[in-house]
């Protein structure tokens, strides 16, 4: 069962609300709030800290864009929205990563002043977007690389299949296939050096795809059958999981009038569930498989002994 983001339904109002004004009508705020289901209190902070940027002003409780100025043809009302919050997002790459897109950015809007704000907690790949784009033109062609791998005691230069970068708690990686044995493997990506392209091609299969699109963090396995884990969210955190499915395998079993819930979800290996169960405790259980919950319950007892 899908949900909608909350993003999607501010953004949704606020484009509705820009393109009003842009069109010359002068908005109440009681009356928007009764069309968008929305307390006033929501409205008047659409007005005063999310479209701050914009010349909007108030007159007789009616807001209204200043005469004379009309948001540019070339970018619409919803790409303004959606670049302010791409710049915030970007903001949680890291340093080096940040000025670069901000840099970009720029040339497409025309304001210094952002409304928005997010917390992401992504390391900074700054220092290797050189490499990235090499892997980025590897995966897109699929051409086999050379690369320099550090292991951290010892360093080696290895054949992959570049499949995918992907980001697992803030951490970046090379999702990709070792060249000799066709085995999945994950690579931390600021490991990686020296990278060559090879004229070698290779081809990838639908299972491969599902697999990386499902995969809740970097724990997954190749090669073992997804297993579905049932798990029991209380009250308190089941509307975090409702707004934000753990993945597209999240089906919803039970709604409780209490509301707690019950969902089930695949995995292919138990840590792709075990570190979310951790971070959320109390909050959440397993209820099946139980061999789960009971690896769970030793690791507690374990920390509570020291």
């Amino acid at each position: 069962m899908a949900y909608k983001h909350d993003y999607d339904k501010i953004l949704t109002r606020l484009t509705t609300i820009l393109s009003r004004l842009n069109e010359g009508e002068a908005l109440s705020v009681t009356e928007l709030a009764k069309e968008f289901n929305v307390s006033e209190r929501t409205i008047q902070r659409d007005f005063n800290e999310r479209l701050v940027s914009f010349p909007v002003y108030q007159d007789k409780k009616r807001w209204k864009m200043q005469e004379g100025f009309k948001l540019e043809k070339s970018t619409s009302i919803e790409d303004a929205v959606v670049l302010d919050i791409m710049e915030k997002l970007i903001e949680g790459a890291g340093r080096t990563f940040s000025v670069k897109a901000e840099r970009l950015l720029s040339k497409i809007k025309n304001q210094s002043f952002n409304p928005f704000y997010a917390k992401l907690d992504m390391e900074d790949i700054g220092d290797k977007l050189k490499e990235v784009q090499q892997l980025e033109g590897a995966i897109k062609n699929r051409q086999q690389i050379q690369c320099v791998y550090d292991f951290g005691d010892f360093s080696k230069t290895i054949d992959l299949k570049p499949l995918k970068i992907a980001n697992y708690e803030g951490f970046w990686y090379l999702i990709a296939l070792d060249a000799r044995n066709d085995v999945l493997k994950k690579y931390y990506l600021k490991n990686i050096k020296q990278i060559t392209i090879k004229d070698e091609v290779f081809s990838t299969n639908a299972e491969l795809d599902e697999l990386l699109e499902n995969a809740i963090s970097v724990w997954f396995n190749e090669g073992v059958e997804p297993y579905r884990v049932t798990l029991e969210f209380s009250e308190v955190i089941a509307k975090y999981f409702k707004r934000k499915p753990l993945s597209r395998t999240q089906r919803i079993e039970e709604m409780r009038e209490d509301g707690s819930m019950v969902v089930s979800v695949e995995v292919t290996d138990d840590m792709e569930i075990i570190p979310l169960v951790k971070y959320w405790m109390p909050y959440i259980r397993v209820l099946e498989p139980r061999m789960i919950a009971e690896k769970i319950r030793d690791d507690v007892e374990t920390y509570l002994s020291l």
